[in-house]
């Protein structure tokens, strides 16, 4: 899927979602419109996921369903 987005322009930030203690950091691109790119914190030259706002929104009610 092109989007048009390039991932070395972006403004990056870290997901408030993130715990942030372990290492486990999920960082997140603002500013472009009906899409949310996604990438490790940890690989910022790695793969950047592409999801819709309803996707990580789904995403991340499954998660929190999920949660003990």
């Amino acid at each position: 899927m092109k989007t048009g987005i390039d991932p070395t322009t972006a403004q990056w930030r870290k997901s408030s979602h993130s715990n942030g203690g372990d290492g486990n950091c999920v960082e997140v691109a603002d500013g472009f419109p009906g899409v949310l790119p996604v990438r490790d914190s940890k690989d910022p030259d790695g793969p950047v996921l592409i999801f819709t706002h309803e996707a990580w929104g789904a995403f991340m009610g499954e998660l929190k369903q999920s949660r003990p």
